[in-house]
């Protein structure tokens, strides 16, 4: 039986006020890269729950005419939508800029339209796993969870930081800690070598937009870490542990830290996947920490080209030729990694892109890709990666099956994995 077949969704607008409408002849159109042009019928879903929408301050909509064919840039203001989590953001929302706008915050911003009495996004789903979705969960649970963590641990400091992330930022990793599920979060680093321009925990005055999150501000001891882990341990049947968060610097600066209490965790019976979230610095670390007991590591990557990435992480004390060499040293002593893939429509999926992550997996070996959305204005983000040639956007449905097919052993998601 064939498939229904998906709606033309027609474009949103919000008036200055807020107030969201759709139109009733112009359709959605979508941005990747620099181009604009319908969204691919097999590239948009229904908005997902736990989505959110909202206007674009001193950015027009843009719209399609199917009458006459032409582009239409509207007085009122352009519609985005942010996707939950689990979801890959397929075509940035069109828009045309005033010249005197700000910039947006540290989000992605879909397109979405509005069809058959439905919101339609620019989107997949990529991972299943219900890791981030707090639909049918009170708050006053997470509330009762986070003050319950501070009563059992009343002198332990990074409890306290966990609880205020997950009660005052509402961080989904410190939420779920909160409810004793999923993947428990262990901020350690106050530091980073990097300068990244999307960084969600320190954004320098003159950058105009602000860091959602609030850097982790003393270094954790071991037992502070270890009583966490055991306690996460003792309510999820399953737990992953992760250091490096957004509420930190690069956590491979507290590189003997994560192994001293990895290893107190594993000595004293500890079990799940133990996990680094790293921007891949410090090859020299990996076969420590893997012997500490250290499963897995998530390298973040926006390319898996030298200009390209060092443009966007801005690498202060090494450079992409390290990331390379983490990624092979930590297959190489037998951990799982993943690449934290920085998604953006236009610009990953095309034909650079895509033959720079072949022969990256072709010669240092990762196992998953984690497709995550570039949380960035994407106007900055494509000012940023204007001085670089990318070739023809191949789609992302098409941009996974090429790199699936050209590395037959790698597997997509967007959490990190439980490992056993």
């Amino acid at each position: 039986m064939a498939s229904k077949k998906k709606p033309q969704p027609r474009l949103l607008f919000s008036d200055s006020n807020g107030q969201i409408y759709d139109h009733p002849d112009l359709l959605l159109m979508t941005r990747r890269g620099s181009e604009f042009g319908l969204p691919r019928p097999d590239e948009i879903i229904q908005l997902p729950p736990d989505s959110e929408f909202f206007m674009l301050p001193s950015r027009h909509a843009v719209g399609f005419d199917p009458e006459n064919g032409s582009v239409e840039v509207m007085e009122e203001l352009a519609v985005a939508a942010f996707i939950c989590p689990g979801h890959t953001v397929t075509g940035v929302a069109a828009y045309e800029s005033d010249d005197n706008k700000q910039a947006l915050p540290l989000l992605s911003y879909a397109s979405i339209g509005y069809a058959e009495g439905k919101f339609w996004v620019c989107a997949k789903k990529v991972d299943t796993d219900k890791r981030q979705v707090f639909t049918n969960i009170a708050p006053d649970r997470i509330e009762a969870g986070a003050h319950q963590l501070m009563q059992e641990m009343p002198g332990n400091r990074l409890v306290s930081h966990l609880a205020g992330c997950a009660l005052t930022h509402g961080c989904p990793a410190a939420k779920n800690l909160a409810l004793g599920r999923f993947e428990c979060p262990l901020p350690t680093a106050q530091a980073c070598n990097a300068a990244c321009v999307g960084c969600i925990s320190h954004q320098p005055e003159e950058s105009g937009y602000p860091s959602p999150q609030c850097r982790i501000s003393f270094r954790p001891t071991v037992k502070e870490i270890v009583d966490i882990m055991r306690r996460h341990e003792s309510r999820e049947r399953r737990p992953i542990f992760s250091f490096g968060q957004g509420c930190e610097g690069e956590p491979l600066t507290e590189a003997e830290l994560l192994a001293e209490a990895t290893s107190a965790y594993r000595h004293e019976g500890g079990t799940g996947t133990v996990n680094i979230n790293t921007n891949g610095s410090r090859p020299q670390t990996m076969p420590a920490l893997k012997i500490a007991g250290v499963s897995s590591i998530r390298v973040s990557l926006n390319s898996a080209r030298k200009e390209t990435y060092e443009a966007y992480y801005r690498p202060k004390s090494y450079s992409f030729d390290d990331v390379r060499e983490t990624i092979a040293k930590a297959h190489d002593v037998g951990m799982h990694v993943s690449l934290n893939l920085l998604y953006f429509p236009g610009i990953t999926d095309t034909e650079k892109e895509l033959a720079a992550l072949i022969e990256l997996g072709e010669t240092c070996k990762y196992d998953f890709i984690q497709l995550r959305n570039l949380n960035l204005d994407p106007e900055i983000y494509l000012d940023l990666m204007r001085p670089f040639e990318f070739g023809p956007c191949m789609g992302f449905n098409n941009f996974k099956k090429r790199l699936k097919k050209a590395l037959p052993w790698i597997n997509y998601g967007y959490f990190n994995p439980y490992l056993g």
